[in-house]
């Protein structure tokens, strides 16, 4: 792990932008915000269910996830985070953090002291609202995989899944023409879809047979937007994003 500072984070206010309409002065004290930069050189732990971090962070690049481990040793993966994302930012409140957070492959983070968060929060409460509104939307991507998990097939389940990432990755800039860096292996779709490892290889091998993604080597590409959307019956509502609303209308 190496640490080095750095100015603010740009892919938080180009997150809170996807959701909230900041004014220039907004912007510019959330470019402000001390924090250092942490890279991570592959699957490392960043939380451990029970810390007590003193800090938040954002994912400026790479994907985190964070997962619990149920008492016959199997991994329940609940989210994954992309560019933007604070995946801890609750700890700001609560203080303790009930999940690990990892690092899904090499990550950048900007790491900011909870101290600074809450001075920024309390000078400008639109951004305070606007954190607020993040952890709303998370809180709604929760609900969904709750659905995709407790309801839909394993092809479908694995479908939805790709679909959200690609949106998501869009969204902040970090996917075009529907192509992507995606980090994951087929274990860690088995733990985030709750399939197993068959059931991974197997759905992967139709939704490639039907042309509608190639994976592989950290990339995904979705040749067949339309097909796969309509296969996971992906509706990127839930997601609040500007982008995704005007797609599904």
């Amino acid at each position: 792990m190496r640490l080095n500072h750095v100015p603010a984070t740009h892919a938080l206010v180009e997150k809170l932008s996807c959701l909230f309409d900041l004014a220039p002065e907004e912007s510019a004290a959330l470019h402000a915000l001390p924090s250092r930069l942490v890279r991570l050189a592959g699957d490392e732990e960043i939380h451990r269910a029970g810390d007590c971090p003193t800090s938040c962070f954002v994912v400026l690049d790479g994907l985190v996830c964070s997962s619990k481990w149920i008492e016959d040793g199997k991994r329940q993966i609940m989210s994954f985070y992309v560019a933007g994302d604070l995946p801890d930012i609750r700890t700001l409140h609560l203080g303790v953090i009930d999940c690990d957070v990892t690092a899904v492959g090499p990550c950048q983070l900007a790491v900011i002291e909870h101290g600074d968060l809450q001075a920024l929060c309390d000078a400008h409460p639109r951004i305070a609202s606007a954190l607020w509104r993040c952890t709303l939307v998370v809180g709604s991507v929760y609900r969904e995989w709750i659905v995709n998990i407790g309801h839909r097939s394993a092809l479908v389940r694995l479908a939805h899944l790709m679909c959200e990432l690609m949106t998501r990755l869009e969204a902040v800039g970090h996917a075009r023409d529907r192509i992507c860096n995606l980090p994951l292996t087929q274990i860690h779709l088995s733990q985030a879809t709750g399939l197993s490892a068959v059931h991974v290889n197997r759905s992967l091998q139709e939704l490639r047979k039907r042309g509608l993604i190639t994976f592989g080597g950290g990339r995904l590409t979705i040749p067949d937007w339309d097909g796969l959307t309509r296969l996971a019956y992906f509706r990127p509502d839930y997601l609040y994003l500007p982008q995704a609303r005007r797609r599904a209308a």
